[in-house]
């Protein structure tokens, strides 16, 4: 048999002259859209080595990338932690046995997926700062939590989902081997489904982390200060918001790129582990007669 999937047809010479060709003319587009874009700068004075410098010196670091990008990471871990707190335990709730703790459970999930997390975190910016003037937290922290909430309940939404579709993805047989040595259903769902669910699903939560370090950036909407916020500030003090932006844009790209390539090798690693090739062993010594 072929080495080629059965659904992919190798394209031929007239093909791949084809897709060179778009190819070659897409990179040239590019090419001349940047230079324009470039040129466009340069003009304005934006390609001037001293709005570089300012936007990159120890005071930009130490002053405002570095504490922008710690309240970034612990935003985002934070909300990672509730994530999958809320993740298992409304994923527990939508595989249990009883349909009306099913359908509520659903029906919360599904509303937390549906409403964009901009707006929740809008939404709890004003129940936190209604908080703030009562007294109850204080009054700058209201944005901080507010992100929290919201990356939580949103993304945590997304983390039940994957709980519950990765362990509908199992064999039956895991289920009725549990069943067949005593385990109720809800000891199989915790000591064998589940934890075998969530090794299947380390790299699609992996790259969900991503999407959680990327949405904290949102807060910068509702007064948080993270690394964008941060940066900002940098800029309009200095006139040199387009660098300042661009250094916190290739910050954010460095930190996603690490966390999908960790992604990349933990998928390829369980790929290997659950989907080897099975070597064949050695035949048994012959018996003596």
């Amino acid at each position: 048999m072929s080495a080629q999937s059965v659904l992919f047809d190798a394209p031929g010479p007239k093909a791949r002259r084809n897709v060179l060709i778009v190819n070659v003319v897409a990179l040239i587009g590019v090419a001349i859209v940047a230079w324009i874009v470039l040129g466009m700068l340069n003009e304005r004075g934006q390609l001037e080595p001293s709005r570089w410098i300012s936007a990159v010196n120890g005071n930009a670091w130490s002053n405002y990338y570095l504490p922008g990008l710690q309240f970034t990471l612990q935003s985002a871990a934070i909300a990672v932690v509730t994530s999958v707190l809320f993740g298992l335990v409304f994923g527990f709730l939508r595989l249990a046995p009883y349909a009306p703790i099913r359908a509520v459970s659903g029906v919360v999930v599904e509303f937390f997926r549906a409403v964009p997390v901009l707006l929740m975190m809008v939404f709890f910016y004003q129940v936190f700062a209604m908080l703030g003037r009562a007294g109850v937290i204080p009054s700058a922290d209201g944005p901080y939590f507010a992100v929290i909430v919201g990356l939580t309940l949103y993304n945590g939404a997304v983390i039940a989902e994957l709980v519950r579709s990765g362990v509908k993805s199992l064999p039956k047989g895991q289920r009725e081997a549990a069943a067949a040595i005593g385990m109720t259903p809800n000891q199989s769902l915790r000591l064998v489904e589940v934890p075998q669910a969530l090794v299947a699903m380390l790299p699609s939560l992996l790259s969900q982390f991503v999407v959680i370090l990327k949405d904290s950036a949102l807060g910068y909407l509702i007064g948080f200060y993270e690394l964008l916020q941060y940066a900002r500030q940098l800029g309009s003090g200095q006139g040199n918001i387009l660098q300042t932006l661009v250094v916190a844009a290739v910050v954010f790209i460095v930190i996603n790129v690490l966390l999908t390539w960790l992604a990349t090798l933990l998928s390829t690693k369980l790929s290997s582990k659950t989907a080897g090739r099975t070597k064949p062993r050695a035949g048994s010594s012959a018996v003596k007669v």
